[in-house]
């Protein structure tokens, strides 16, 4: 119930767009006492439970299917959109080739950002970080907590994966996974990120600390490598290649810059971007030799349950071969490559 306030702000800066929507829809994730509260003093919204597992992929799948709409779009519980965020959203719709959009989010501090605290790793709150386009162009994903989607191509691929998204304060890529699927291998879906299409993103005081700032990078790196056994490493850090070769370089130089001028924080800053990224890396490195150990104890499982099949079929032949009377000259090969009978 902590975050109760921050939910009737978003349903109110959704009911406040220059755009009227169709429908308000709120989900609530296996919380039965919010869900009593919500249904006594929430109005104008559709009120539906998570029927699938708790997270908020089964979340929005869930949200979704009550949904009437030909365009669906997300915001977070924790998020205030600004009044022409839906109308910035739908205007790219208007071209077929769009698939989805996805808008700016900025941090809404709880008290302020600290000093250390790099633009560039904003993505750690949930925020669009420096580096990103300045204008509305195609990109390979955006975020689900403020982006739209056709409703018709998110159901063609069956939406988020269930299995797959943020549980509690655990992050996974789930919304790149949806971009990815709905682009195609053919490239034909495009994803537009539209920074007008602005809402701003709470940043608790916990999520201020440099204990989480490496909580969420590692996890960050664990979710990519998920992500690449999911859709291909190609394509699942090409974007991440493109900030790793273009924009911390620009931060770290922007950083001894304005350490030069006298901010001793910009010092502090370029070693919170050599932490964070060295902290994804092993994130990362980790999950895959977690995702390596994982497959081989399954091939080795599987061998195992054809070696034991196999062996069975032997011992049943072995078995019947017995029984055959000698003097009928009949004989059962039992090679594991031919099975039927030979002359004496």
């Amino acid at each position: 119930m902590q975050r109760w306030d921050n939910l009737c702000e978003a349903v109110a800066s959704v009911q406040a767009q220059t755009v009227p929507v169709l429908e308000t829809i709120v989900v609530i994730d296996h919380h039965p006492d919010l869900l009593a509260r919500a249904r006594g003093k929430l109005h104008g919204v559709t009120l539906v439970e998570n029927g699938g597992d708790r997270g908020a992929s089964a979340a929005r799948n869930t949200g979704v299917k009550a949904s009437h709409g030909e365009i669906v779009a997300f915001l977070d519980d924790d998020a205030i959109a600004s009044p022409r965020w839906l109308e910035a959203l739908l205007r790219h719709f208007a071209d077929d080739g769009v698939v989805g959009v996805g808008g700016r989010l900025d941090p809404l501090w709880a008290t302020s950002r600290p000093g250390w605290f790099p633009a560039e790793f904003d993505w750690v709150v949930g925020a669009s970080y420096r580096g990103m386009p300045k204008d509305a162009e195609p990109v390979r994903n955006v975020w689900s907590n403020n982006m739209a989607i056709r409703r018709q191509v998110f159901d063609s691929v069956g939406g988020f994966r269930d299995d797959f998204g943020k549980v509690g304060i655990r992050p996974r890529p789930e919304d790149t996974d949806l971009c990815l699927r709905t682009t195609g291998e053919n490239g034909a879906g495009i994803w537009i990120y539209e920074p007008t299409a602005a809402a701003q993103h709470r940043v608790s005081t916990e999520r201020t600390t440099v204990r989480y700032f490496t909580y969420r990078c590692f996890n960050e790196g664990w979710g990519k490598a998920e992500l690449a056994a999911l859709n291909g490493i190609s394509k699942s850090t090409s974007a991440e290649l493109k900030y790793t070769r273009h924009v911390l370089p620009a931060a770290l130089t922007r950083g001894l810059r304005e350490a030069y001028h006298g901010d001793g924080a910009g010092i502090s800053r370029n070693l919170a971007i050599v932490a964070g990224f060295s902290t994804v890396m092993i994130g990362y490195l980790a999950s895959h030799i977690a995702l390596t150990f994982r497959i081989t104890r399954v091939r080795r499982h599987h061998l195992e349950m054809v070696t034991e099949k196999v062996t069975d079929e032997r011992r049943t032949l072995n078995d019947e071969a017995r029984q055959t009377d000698p003097k009928g000259g009949h004989r059962v090969d039992t090679s594991p490559v031919s099975y039927g009978a030979q002359r004496p």
